[in-house]
């Protein structure tokens, strides 16, 4: 069990965020992704929906010989990580406890602490990640507020546009208001404009990102498990290097082009899947 990688899944290419900070924690771990870019985006899905395709995507994964699964998307981990964890027999972690739990643990020196949460209108309306902090904190006081911009700007690359700011002052102007103490990055692909919500909430706010997060849990699941790699990965780790997997259900090429844009290079190894029809057995593409 050691040997195998972990598996990671998204709906689409914000999960690589997911990927790098694992990737960063873990360095000698080896890792497959499957990014289900025929069916993004699972916000707008009914529950069932979601539960069936993170189900799907999550036996294709553990039909790979994975050791331990990461769902990097929010809309499946608020709603199907029970679900996921009956039916392949694994270690799960999901990225909105994790960022939950931070975010109190960073503030828990406050008496009265604040947490702002910036997500999709999908995740906020789940309220996945209020639940998450009040179950960790009786006494922090949540704001959250979507950003549904953010995702476009990001997978766009427009980082450093006059535009990008325009538009995250008038996203972030009741999170401005609220003065929190802490900031989770409630989707994966806002970690990609880091600096410019930095500095427009300033920097007094700590940033959370979901992703590191579940990055520091998942180390701390395989030391407890006895499940960490042995072996030791010879010279400095690439991102998208030869050692890890990617798969899509669709749209190989511009998947590698996004990937490039946030990881700073292409996969290495990807390849287009079919992953649904009941048993989420992969078939070539």
């Amino acid at each position: 069990m050691k040997d195998r990688p972990i598996g990671i899944f998204d709906s689409g290419v914000g999960g690589l965020t997911v990927y790098r900070a694992l990737h960063d924690r873990l360095p000698n771990e080896r890792f497959v992704y499957l990014g289900d870019t025929a069916r993004v985006p699972y916000g707008t899905k009914s529950l069932e929906t979601v539960e069936r395709y993170a189900i799907e995507n999550s036996l294709f994964l553990a039909s790979l010989g994975i050791k331990a699964l990461v769902v990097a998307c929010n809309t499946a981990s608020a709603l199907a990580l029970p679900q996921i964890r009956q039916r392949i027999g694994l270690d799960v972690v999901g990225v909105i406890g994790p960022g939950a739990r931070k975010a109190v643990e960073v503030t828990k020196g406050n008496s009265e602490p604040k947490i702002g949460v910036i997500a999709t209108e999908a995740t906020v309306a789940s309220n996945a990640y209020f639940e998450a902090i009040r179950r960790a904190s009786g006494s922090a006081s949540v704001l959250q507020a979507a950003c549904p911009l953010f995702v476009p700007l990001a997978e766009e690359n427009w980082i450093s546009e006059p535009e990008t700011f325009t538009i995250a002052r008038k996203h972030l102007a009741p999170i401005i208001e609220f003065e929190p103490d802490a900031l989770v990055l409630g989707c994966t692909h806002y970690p990609i404009l880091r600096d410019v919500i930095g500095q427009i909430v300033g920097e007094s706010v700590k940033l959370i990102d979901s992703g590191e997060a579940a990055a520091d849990e998942v180390a701390s699941m395989l030391a407890d498990r006895g499940l960490a790699s042995d072996e030791t990965i010879e010279g400095p780790r690439r991102l998208c290097d030869d050692l890890d997997h990617f798969y899509v259900t669709d749209a190989a090429d511009r998947f590698a082009r996004v990937a490039e844009r946030f990881l700073g290079s292409p996969p290495s190894r990807i390849e287009a899947v079919e992953v649904y029809g009941g048993d989420g057995l992969g078939i070539g593409g």
